[in-house]
């Protein structure tokens, strides 16, 4: 009996054991689904995505992007925090997981983290993640017609904008106005109808004029790209129909124009801003509060340079254009001196390399009570295009092109104290002073701190005393 009990024990111990070998490879193995997106003011588009995504397996990851990746790659108008997406994807009961996407490449690390059968994305990136497909099975699912996050916020208020002036500049603020809900890029102005017909017909606007108050009737809000010698009279002309301004760089070219100017904005709670895109973009945001909070000490000197090579017969080197290298590039440069040491300072001297009575080299020396600060512009001469920032703790160090600031560092006598920053500096960058444009228009209380009107007055005043050869010192 013992005999048999231990042979029906032994005989159970082996099926037992086989079945432990057998059964993982008879067990249905659980399909894995990913998908991405922003999930702001989640609507009937996202569920039906969610929901779609669900039915293609068993177990569905959803990653949702970050306020730092969103504002990486160049999305500006993100409605909601990243606590209430999340909340918004959880509320859908569809996803059995729910990650946050913060870095670019983070999918691949994902799908392999996750054992990801189908990476799921809608249809307006098709081809874009074809990558994945040495990961995992990739499906592009068509989106719910009729609906978006965009088209929900835009609802919230629309600000049509018109542009003043067809040139280089204009065609690139068109690309990057399209990352800026809320604005409509509706048409054109030129005197030359020929070249508004080009310029609306190439970027499929609602209409071109040759009839500036016919144009300026058509809009809210005017982008003025025009010639330097026009900024003034555009800017008056639409303040004065009660639209607002965004205004390239120089806005003036003289300090009473651009008080003026302000004043009558100010008048008819109008926004009016200056186009110097280095004053919005996160990074010299970023920089200049970090200079002001005292983390390099008290500030002693200031030096910044911008060149680019000119040939040929262009604006910027016509003296009937207002050419030069300081009405074309000494906005960047006087920027972070007037931020952070002001307009009140005591001298002021200019050298200048002059060819066909522009000047395509400009060093500039400006002293202040307790600084000091010196700039280079040119567009005849190259050199190093840094900005450095001298304080009795520690200096800061921007490199080439410090104007599209993606990266500088504080540095101090202790290497080992080293501070490093890194941010994104997308395309042109226009996008950032388009977007606090619209949002200013949008919220009429907000101050514009990143670009004060005391700050474009006193650049302009700079630019007037060489404009009126004070204090130049001219090379030729």
């Amino acid at each position: 009996m013992k005999k048999m009990i231990y042979l029906c024990a032994s005989w159970y111990y082996h099926i037992a054991t086989v079945a432990t070998f057998i059964t993982p490879s008879i067990q249905i193995r659980m399909k894995k689904i990913i998908t991405y997106g922003t999930f702001d003011l989640l609507h009937r588009g996202h569920e039906n995505l969610l929901m779609r995504a669900k039915a293609l397996g068993d177990y569905l990851v959803v990653g949702v992007t970050s306020e730092a990746y969103d504002g990486n790659r160049g999305k500006l108008n993100v409605a909601q925090s990243l606590v209430e997406r999340i909340e918004n994807v959880k509320r859908t009961n569809l996803a059995d997981e729910i990650i946050v996407e913060e870095y670019e490449g983070q999918k691949v690390n994902d799908i392999l983290k996750h054992g990801i059968d189908v990476f799921v994305i809608g249809s307006d990136w098709l081809g874009k993640f074809d990558y994945l497909k040495e990961y995992c099975e990739v499906v592009y699912l068509e989106r719910t017609a009729g609906v978006s996050s965009t088209q929900l916020r835009n609802e919230n208020q629309m600000v049509e904008i018109g542009v003043i002036g067809s040139g280089r500049i204009a065609h690139r603020f068109i690309t990057e106005a399209k990352y800026v809900s809320g604005l409509d890029v509706k048409g054109v102005y030129n005197p030359k109808i020929n070249s508004a017909q080009s310029f609306c017909e190439q970027h499929k606007l609602s209409f071109y004029s040759d009839d500036l108050d016919d144009f300026i009737q058509k809009v809210d809000a005017v982008y003025v790209a025009s010639p330097h010698l026009t900024h003034v009279s555009y800017i008056a002309h639409c303040l004065s129909k009660g639209k607002h301004v965004l205004c390239e760089k120089p806005m003036a070219l003289s300090a009473h124009d651009a008080t003026a100017m302000f004043d009558l904005a100010r008048s008819r709670s109008l926004v009016l801003i200056e186009a110097i895109k280095t004053a919005y973009c996160p990074a010299f945001v970023h920089l200049m509060a970090i200079i002001k909070s005292g983390a390099i000490g008290e500030v002693k000197d200031i030096e910044a340079s911008f060149s680019k090579l000119m040939h040929g017969n262009v604006r910027e080197l016509d003296v009937n254009q207002a050419g030069g290298s300081m009405t074309e590039l000494s906005s960047y440069v006087l920027l972070p001196i007037v931020k952070i040491l002001g307009a009140e300072f005591s001298s002021i001297q200019f050298f200048s390399h002059v060819e066909n009575s522009v000047d395509i080299f400009t060093k500039g020396l400006i002293a202040y009570k307790n600084a000091t600060a010196s700039f280079k512009v040119g567009l005849g001469v190259k050199t190093e295009g840094n900005l450095v920032i001298s304080g009795t703790k520690g200096y800061a160090y921007v490199p080439a092109p410090w104007w599209k600031t993606e990266y500088f560092e504080l540095r101090y006598e202790d290497l080992n104290h080293t501070m490093k920053y890194f941010y994104k500096f997308n395309e042109d960058g226009l996008r950032y002073e388009i977007n606090d444009f619209v949002y200013q228009i949008k919220n009429p209380l907000m101050q514009n701190y990143k670009l004060q009107n005391s700050e474009t007055i006193a650049i302009a005043s700079i630019i007037e005393k060489f404009r009126s050869n004070e204090h130049v010192h001219f090379f030729q």
